[in-house]
């Protein structure tokens, strides 16, 4: 299967504009009838959080069904292949790519022998046995993905190795310094303090001054693209103030983790629901004028005489 030019899906084409121009090619796009399917390209959105960077590092991804739920399916040099997921046994109730915690195992297809767990993160469902120090990162993806990078490293199977800075090539892109801390007294200067706000604000005054539908879908873009969106980084976000909670062990922390866990889910959903709001607001364009019909003579056709019969020699 092709993977550029006008044959390559939309979601595939989102994937390609998350490298930055510093960064690695992303590994070949799996070659199977489902790639075309709109069930399958909306599980392969689901999970681009684990298989861009996954992909960023020359490894070859796939999303396949397992027991009872969908996983990541990553083939590595050595023939061996990872399977990422949720918990099969019990099975999960979350949606796919956003499970209670995240299970990593290596396998080989002519070597039965090699079972690795490299990763698990899932809640333990024995009250007797402890849970793996990992549990406490729940569905984090930052953390599957470095425990990931770092075993495969130690196995000399990562084509591409992680960035030189330590920071996964998915977020390496370039972005503008976080501000301090704010100073959020009374003689604060308010342009100051709420930068991310006044941002979005300045996309709301693009699209109240625009008088394209088109140039409205385009900012609808920026807010509903499903791998680089406004909703998907402020669901990134949200999850990523949830893990901070954690740390403080205690229990409202771990209460707060939940709803921002929550609220992650339901900004994720939202994008879900307005999938096609893009493509409705461009569709409310005019369309273009019909084009005018051509002038022709008003002279009535000529009549031509009547066909004199043939007389036969």
């Amino acid at each position: 299967m092709a993977t550029d030019g006008k044959d390559t899906p939309d979601v595939f084409r989102a994937d390609a504009r998350r490298v930055p121009v510093d960064a690695s090619p992303l590994a070949p796009l799996p070659d199977h009838r489902n790639v075309n399917t709109a069930w399958w390209q909306a599980l392969w959105r689901r999970h681009a959080h684990i298989t861009t960077p996954l992909r960023q590092h020359g490894l070859k991804c796939d999303i396949e069904f397992g027991l009872s739920s969908y996983n990541v399916h990553v083939s590595l040099p050595d023939h061996s292949y990872l399977i990422i997921g949720p918990p099969q046994e019990p099975s999960s109730n979350r949606p796919p790519g956003e499970p209670e915690g995240w299970i990593v195992t290596r396998q080989h297809p002519d070597d039965h022998a090699l079972f690795e767990v490299i990763y698990d993160s899932a809640p333990s469902t024995d009250p007797g046995s402890p849970e793996r120090p990992e549990a406490r990162h729940g569905g984090s993806a930052t953390h599957l993905i470095e425990a990931i990078d770092q075993r495969l490293t130690q196995l000399g199977l990562l084509p591409v190795p992680p960035s030189s800075t330590g920071i996964p090539l998915v977020s390496a892109a370039p972005q503008s310094r976080a501000p301090e801390p704010a100073d959020l007294s009374a003689n604060a200067d308010r342009t100051s303090v709420y930068v991310y706000g006044d941002a979005l604000l300045a996309l709301t005054d693009r699209l109240n001054g625009t008088e394209s539908h088109v140039d409205a879908a385009a900012l609808l873009h920026q807010i509903l693209e499903p791998t680089d969106g406004l909703l998907e980084r402020l669901g990134e976000f949200f999850e990523a103030a949830g893990e901070k909670a954690k740390e403080a062990e205690q229990d409202d922390g771990f209460d707060l983790s939940y709803d921002l866990a929550d609220a992650a889910a339901e900004i994720r959903n939202l994008g879900e629901v307005l999938h096609v709001a893009e493509d409705r607001m461009r569709a409310l364009n005019p369309p273009p004028p019909a084009p005018r019909p051509s002038v022709t003579s008003r002279l009535p056709p000529p009549v031509l005489p009547p066909a004199q019969p043939r007389h036969p020699r």
